[in-house]
């Protein structure tokens, strides 16, 4: 067993630039507006918006209730350039940015708004008919332990993989200058600088070094058992995904189409995504959503979103089961402007997740208004899958009609829709204004919610309002990709200032997550009592570590010890004098024998020899 070293390491600097691979160290016009929640490919802009718009003499009232999205731009962190001087004066020239030509604008819709009264029909419900039996893909038969989950997404072969490359990153910065020693890492010893990471997340302290603290009432005592303080540190300054030297390769591409910005995270981002997919089918109701993991990194690749708890870390795009938050894909948004189908980050990121041949046909899939947008429903809905997400009214090919439309006055449960073909367009008034656009569901089936309303006497009392059926099955399946959030809570999160060990360690939530949702699958298929996922991670940290979650009980001072039954001086008097008949031997042999010893505690004559030792079976 490992203990703690007693010197004290010198403390090593990582340079914050060793020409590693990433993005470029500008924003784009279009990668400004994302941060915004702006999609330029399928969101008008204020003059195209007013190209679309039907001519109207109606009042303002009877205008859209929601308001255009914010112009106001996000602050840039300050070690990123921008071109926002640039784009400030194409739009005082009434120009639009020339990174994509656009498409010109639809005709606008000329159908008036129809309310909850108005019968509507969907599409014929699609068949379900997923690539595999939904729900784990293991053996019911074999009992997993957390550890067993676990190595399913971090194989023994991936580790492997990632020692090696571990241990040749560690050789690199020692030729380099660096002061520390170094033993080549194994598999082993890897799951126990796991296990420990784990255990500093289920066990916050301010700083690694106070873990392996000593002489203090609030020294922990356990990670000094499992590594030395300094082995832990010089394993994080070298956890290491790829090939160092194909990492050179790599950089020197940099600026080219061939230039991989995710290099540094392969091939364990690959490895990571297949066990995802490999162990566990989705159900029929998906969500994609963003993801953001924050981190200390300097990198191009930072981005910003306001509307998240993190507003700054890298962001991911993640496609996860609606009915549990299982994490069955996701990609690493890298900031690149230019997009296989020409027509958005949106669209191609949720096509990007969403393959047919893997998952199967008749899902039905969820996302906010970032991605919704006529032509992704109707291509997704051509591919036999079904979609439903929030919308804005300047998204092309919206409908921008203004007859019977929802005005701000209306009362709370006011519908209107209008169905174009396989999409419905739902406007619902509750506290505010609602736009949901669906492929699977009718305008309106008679469901209702209970709000609260306040009387004109001033009492407040529960009402039921018309709800419409999209946005009741919104507001139960969307949040797949939070409850996989909220079980991460992004446990394991180093301060490092390398942005691919920011992303390593939340490979390592992604797995544990996954695994305990795994156990929880397995526990409901066997009709058991799952354990919580803080027991879950517990367990795991054990297992990691190779210890057991039992401590065995401290040993409390006994006064039971076999003493002279009498206190002589004379040696040669000793074994004769004082004798008494042993108890055990009188009650269980039915003998009398004399004993020169006796118990301290209990003062009872007792045996001590090497063929009867009485005073052992008396106390056991």
């Amino acid at each position: 067993m490992a203990s703690n070293s007693t010197a004290e390491a010198p403390i090593v600097v990582e340079s914050e630039d060793d020409g590693e691979s990433g993005a470029e160290s500008f924003l784009t016009d279009e990668e400004m507006a994302y941060q915004e929640g702006i999609d330029p490919a399928e969101d008008l802009i204020d003059d195209e918006q007013e190209d679309t718009e039907e001519p109207s003499s109606s009042a303002a009232g009877n205008a859209s209730t929601e308001e255009e999205p914010t112009r106001e731009r996000s602050p840039s962190p300050p070690h990123k350039k921008s071109s926002r001087g640039s784009r400030s004066r194409r739009a005082q020239e009434g120009s639009t940015p020339q990174t994509r030509s656009r498409s010109p604008p639809q005709a606008p819709l000329t159908t008036a708004w129809k309310t909850d009264t108005d019968p509507d029909s969907c599409p014929v419900p699609r068949r379900f008919i997923p690539a595999r039996p939904p729900g784990h893909q293991l053996n019911s038969n074999t009992t997993y332990t957390p550890l067993d989950l676990f190595k399913l997404f971090f194989s023994n072969d991936a580790v492997q993989t990632l020692c090696q490359n571990t241990n040749k990153q560690a050789s690199k910065n020692i030729e380099r200058g660096k002061k520390y020693s170094w033993t080549d890492l194994d598999t082993q010893e890897f799951f126990k600088y796991v296990g420990l990471t784990f255990f500093f997340a289920l066990v916050k302290l301010d700083n690694i070094q106070d873990y392996w603290r000593k002489r203090s009432i609030f020294s922990v005592p356990f990670p000094a058992n499992v590594m030395p303080r300094d082995r832990y540190r010089v394993i994080s300054w070298n956890i290491h995904m790829s090939d160092p030297e194909r990492d050179a390769e790599n950089d020197r591409k940099k600026g080219t189409p061939d230039h991989d910005r995710l290099f540094r995270l392969k091939p364990l981002l690959d490895s990571i995504k297949d066990a995802c997919k490999s162990f566990y089918h989705p159900r029929q109701n998906l969500s994609i959503d963003e993801r953001m993991v924050p981190t200390n990194a300097r990198t191009a690749m930072l981005q910003h979103m306001k509307g998240k708890p993190t507003k700054w870390g890298f962001k991911l795009f993640a496609l996860a089961d609606g009915s549990n938050g299982y994490t069955w894909d996701f990609t690493v948004y890298t900031g690149k402007s230019q997009f296989p189908s020409g027509v958005g980050l949106a669209y191609d990121s949720v096509m990007s997740l969403v393959k047919t041949a893997y998952l199967g046909s008749g899902f039905h899939l969820y996302v906010d208004h970032f991605y919704t947008s006529p032509k992704l429903f109707k291509d997704l809905f051509s591919l036999n899958i079904g979609a439903c997400g929030t919308y804005k009214d300047n998204r092309r090919g919206c409908p921008h009609t203004d007859s019977n439309a929802l005005r701000k006055k209306d009362p709370r449960g006011s519908i209107r829709w209008i169905r174009e073909g396989p999409l419905v367009f739902v406007k619902w008034m509750d506290t505010r204004e609602v736009s949901v656009c669906s492929t699977i569901h009718p305008a309106y089936s008679g469901s209702t919610v209970q709000r609260r309303v306040k009387s004109p006497t001033g009492e407040w009392t529960a009402k039921y309002i018309p709800c419409p059926t999209p946005v009741v099955d919104y507001n139960k399946h969307m949040g797949g990709v939070d409850l996989s959030d909220q079980l991460i809570q992004h446990y394991v999160h180093h301060k490092t200032m390398r942005w691919y060990r920011t992303l390593f360690f939340h490979f390592l939530d992604i797995a544990a997550t996954n695994s305990f949702l795994l156990h929880k699958e397995l526990c409901r298929e066997k009709q058991e009592q799952p354990m919580t996922h803080r027991a879950f991670l517990q367990e795991l940290t054990a297992q990691l570590c190779g210890v057991a979650m039992a401590v065995p009980p401290a040993q409390a001072h006994s006064g039971h010890l076999p003493v002279p039954i009498s206190d002589q001086a004379d040696a040669s008097k000793r074994a004769s004098y004082g004798r008494r008949t042993c108890l055990h031997c009188r009650q269980t042999r039915q003998v009398r024998l004399s004993t020169p010893w006796k118990c301290m505690e209990c003062d009872v004559a007792l045996c001590v020899i090497a063929d009867r030792n009485c005073f052992k079976e008396w106390h056991s």
